[in-house]
Order: C-alpha cells, then structure tokens, then sequence
C-alpha cells in the first residue's frame, strides 16, 4: 500500500479548465499536421499518461497508443543519466510518431528517446510536452507542440509527482515547503 511520506504546500499555476483548453488547441494543431494520417502515440511513463490520455481523446487521427519508460530522477534532481524500464513494443519503422512528455526540463531523456526512435526509421518523429522549463535546459531538443512554458519551479500534478505524490491532481501545481 502505497502511504505518502508527507504534504507540501501547492500553488496553482494551471486549473484543470486552462489544462483541457490547452489540450484541445494541440490536438487541433496536431490534426491539422498529421492532415488525416494517423500516428503512434508513445507516452513517457509514468508522467506523460494523463496528458496521453487527454490529447488521444481530443484527436480526430486515427492514433494507436504505446508507452515507454525510462528513469532518471531521484526526489526532485535529474541524474542525468537514462535507463530503460520499458521499450515500445509496437514496431515505429515508417509510421508517423508523436512523443508525449509531461515535462521538458534538462532535455536527457527526450534527446535519449528521440534518438532512440529515429535510429528506428519512422516516417516522421514530432515531440509533445505539456510543460517546458526552458530555464533547465541542458540538451537542446527540438519540440513540435508544447502546452505551457514554465519557470524554473518544481510542479506536479497532471500526471507528474515528487516521489510519486501528487500525480492525481487536476491542476498544475508548483511544489512548496513541506507542511508541519
């Protein structure tokens, strides 16, 4: 069972109404790129499932779902070191691929996985985070949709967590002090 450790305080930064809005303008954006084709969707676990989950819905292309996993945070630090947990397990050779990350932050694991996936011959390869924090970059990776650009924050919510709390919340919230 699954007990948090403990509580922070949270301030909103974006309500679950601006989220869906926001969701919906990509959706229409990535519609209007794919033109009728459809794509693979690859969300990166385990942050990336919501926003996943909201933009498939929101597509009129045709869209197949896969996922992959990698690890590389430790409480609130990147390591900068990438690990796979979980690889695609549908074939991406020439199928058009969006990546979906919760988070862009210091650019390791979508350089890793966009690398990755192009060695595999897909027939194109866009990236989609909800969230970019430009602030933290330390790899340069090229996006083709993002949701919201971010100070440098720490933020859950929407799928994204410190230390796997607070991933069910509706919001996007930055993470404050720890409540007594």
């Amino acid at each position: 069972m699954f007990v948090p450790e403990q509580r922070h305080a949270l301030r909103v930064l974006y309500s679950r109404r601006e989220i869906a809005a926001r969701v919906a303008e990509l959706a229409r954006q990535i519609d209007r790129d794919l033109a009728g084709e459809s794509a693979l969707l690859i969300g990166i676990l385990k942050g990336a499932v919501i926003f996943l989950g909201d933009l498939a819905r929101s597509l009129q292309s045709p869209v197949a779902l896969d996922f992959v996993g990698t690890s590389s945070y430790a409480g609130t630090a990147s390591s900068g070191e990438i690990s796979m947990i979980k690889d695609v397990s549908h074939p991406v050779t020439g199928e058009n691929i969006i990546l979906i990350e919760d988070i862009l932050d210091t650019g390791y694991t979508l350089d890793f996985l966009a690398r990755r996936l192009a060695s595999q011959q897909p027939r194109s390869l866009r990236i989609a985070t909800f969230l970019d924090k430009p602030a933290r970059r330390v790899v340069p990776v090229k996006v083709d949709y993002v949701g919201f650009a971010i100070g440098d924050e720490f933020v859950v919510g929407y799928g994204m967590d410190y230390n796997e709390q607070y991933r069910n919340l509706p919001d996007i919230c930055a993470l404050g002090a720890p409540l007594a």
